[in-house]
């Protein structure tokens, strides 16, 4: 730490200078980062400035359990909202089978064109020309 106490500062001047950017600009984004941390220093601990985080965290527990956000009707209170439900459920059922046709093709192109058995006497026949040359 003392090291980061005892570096020399570049003045104003040689900064500015064009072939200093990249300088410049790195020791602005450590300024940043370093302003950044004092603001936050109370909030963020070293073990999670120096780990990567294997957690997502969510505000809202919407996301996790496949909620329905906004306004919802039912039994024909409000048709306008029930129509734009109905809009919005079809449109994810198509958008789930178009994902499962386009698996489904994948699928069929990965399909196998030689047998497996056919495969490896092909390649018992190529080592056996390999050791012979």
């Amino acid at each position: 730490m003392n090291s980061k106490m005892n570096k020399v500062k570049l003045s104003k001047g040689i900064l500015e200078m064009k072939f200093m950017s990249r300088t410049r600009e790195k020791i602005e984004k450590e300024k940043d980062d370093a302003e950044g941390r004092a603001l936050y220093s109370n909030e963020i601990t070293d073990k999670m400035m120096h780990e990567s985080s294997k957690f997502v965290i969510e505000t809202s527990y919407v996301p996790c359990e496949d909620l329905i956000e906004g306004r919802v009707s039912y039994g024909g209170m409000n048709p306008e909202i029930e129509r734009l439900m109905e809009l919005e459920k079809n449109k994810d059922l198509a958008a789930k089978i178009e994902k499962e046709q386009a698996e489904a093709a994948e699928r069929q192109k990965m399909r196998k064109d030689v047998p497996d058995e056919e495969m490896a006497k092909f390649y018992t026949s190529v080592m056996k020309t390999m050791k012979k040359k």
